[in-house]
């Protein structure tokens, strides 16, 4: 660089972007680029926008450290005193690198110290750095790539779209826990949009494990892995669990207008169906919200839907409709949240799972390949969702005894029948149906597929709790759509937390 490149350099904080825009132009205008294909002109034309960002960025900065050393300079120690409290010194050019979406940039800020005292940059506070290295923007990027895919993608993509390798894993994971911790503060805040009296209020919770590294699984599992013998040193054999998951609580809260139907319209009659008569579709959720932990307990979780349900209807005027699995600590968890709040709430056994169970029932009287076998489920399901579970069993039972089944040969049949009297308080489908209520809870089904086996469940993941619980609760909250707007809250907590303030101001938020 010559002499007056430097010194037009000094005058102008953008001049060295204008050269270098100058020389990108007449590089891509040059005869030997000119020849070349267009993959390697596009090439060449990203990594020199890249650049060119990144000198427009450090222009700003340097502009903007220009203007307050002018400033600073001008006001006299007791002013900088007031300022800084009670820090008078002056000195100029601190500098700090900063990682950026275009790249790394360096910060040049003015210092105001005092004797004894840790040194106050007021750039720092207007320009909202971060107290580590990397840019929000950076971190938004990191957060959202991480929760999409592993970390060894989620860096790939960052070095993609930056150019360089400006986040190494471990900062990465740093990252991710990092932003997830005012998510609740996030939905404390936030007013969900209210419903009609006439639209349903619908609950519905599952659970799903998640390999965890040792030393981060719950004490009773802990406990049960050590107690463990194995028949094999290798692998486990028929009936053996490995020890390494931990459960996780996942719960959705959504509206739903009533849509009634009947029992043919969820199953096929036996035959199928003859085309003449359209099924009426069920009720179709709208206003979804996610949550779910793998590092609270199941009661924290369920009382965190209930919240979100409350908020819908703090008046308790619509009705609620809780679609469980027929766990029955779940059960309890619900019904003792149900009466803390005083909420009617109606519980309906997810009617897949009944079918799941008619399946492996069909097992006991039929082969795998017997058409008959989904004429008798299809049967048997009708019945039940008439209303009539208790004459399903009964038949189920009967036609087992009829054919003098052993107790192995009818286990499965057995199991489909406890597991209806068990939650026969739980299987009235004809109410449920004519009252217009959903009756499967494929939604939570979907959201423990989508949440934790798209992410946390990939091949060879093994999870610390922390990681585990900042990536789940991301994962949801990016499901509800809720990602800008928690990310606004996010940085503004974040401003308060490094920068406090007397009296910082208080804010909500309204979806």
């Amino acid at each position: 660089m010559n002499g007056a490149y430097e010194a037009a350099t000094a005058a102008d904080p953008f001049a060295r972007t204008v050269s270098f825009l100058t020389f990108l132009i007449s590089s891509l205008s040059s005869p030997e680029v000119l020849q070349l294909p267009h993959d390697q002109v596009e090439e060449s034309a990203e990594t020199g926008a890249r650049e060119l960002g990144r000198l427009l960025l450090q222009a700003h900065l340097d502009l903007r450290a220009r203007v307050e050393e002018a400033a600073l300079s001008g006001l006299s120690s007791s002013s900088r005193a007031a300022l800084a409290d009670g820090r008078s010194r002056l000195e100029k050019n601190h500098r700090r690198q900063l990682a950026t979406m275009v790249g790394t940039v360096t910060v040049a800020r003015c210092a105001l110290r005092a004797p004894g005292r840790t040194n106050v940059c007021p750039a720092d506070r207007e320009l909202n750095l971060p107290r580590g290295r990397h840019s929000l923007g950076l971190q938004r990027l990191a957060v959202l790539e991480a929760c999409r895919g592993s970390y060894d993608t989620a860096l790939e993509a960052i070095d993609r779209r930056c150019g360089a390798r400006l986040v190494s894993k471990r900062q990465a994971q740093e990252l991710v826990r990092a932003a997830a911790v005012d998510i609740d503060a996030f939905y404390t805040c936030r007013t969900p949009v209210p419903a009609g009296h006439e639209t349903l209020l619908v609950l519905s919770f599952d659970g799903k494990g998640i390999v965890m590294r040792p030393g981060h699984l719950r004490e009773a599992t802990q406990r049960a892995a050590e107690r463990a013998t194995r028949t094999f040193r290798t692998r486990l054999s028929a009936g053996e669990k490995s020890g390494r998951k931990r459960m996780a609580t996942l719960a959705v809260v959504h509206d739903a207008e009533p849509a009634v139907r009947r029992p043919h319209d969820i199953i096929a009659p036996p035959g199928g169906r003859t085309g003449h008569r359209t099924p009426r579709p069920g009720p179709k959720a709208r206003a979804k919200w996610l949550t779910a932990s793998v590092e609270h307990t199941p009661d924290h979780v369920i009382r965190t839907a209930f919240d979100q349900a409350e908020a819908r209807d703090p008046q308790h005027q619509r009705c609620w409709v809780v679609l469980v699995d027929g766990a029955t600590h779940q059960l309890g968890l619900v019904r003792a949240e149900a009466a803390h709040r005083g909420v009617t709430i109606h519980i309906v056994l997810d009617i897949v799972h009944v079918i799941e169970k008619l399946w492996a029932a069909a097992r006991c009287f039929h082969s795998a390949t017997d058409p008959k076998a989904e004429t008798w489920v299809g049967t048997k399901a009708a019945r039940i969702l008439a209303g009539d579970a208790a004459g399903a069993v009964f038949d189920i039972r009967s036609e087992a005894d009829h054919r003098r089944l052993t107790d192995e040969q009818r286990a499965a049949a057995d199991t489909a029948c406890r597991y209806l009297a068990n939650n026969a308080d739980h299987v009235h489908y004809g109410r449920a149906l004519a009252a217009g209520w959903p009756i499967a809870s494929g939604i939570v089904e979907g959201a423990a597929r989508h949440l934790i086996a798209d992410r946390l469940d990939i091949t060879g993941s093994r999870w610390s709790l922390g990681g585990a619980e900042a990536v789940l609760t991301l994962r949801a909250l990016i499901s509800n759509n809720d990602f800008s707007e928690y990310w606004i809250f996010h940085t503004r907590r974040e401003y308060e937390r490094h920068y406090p303030q007397p009296g910082q101001h208080k804010y909500g938020l309204t979806a």
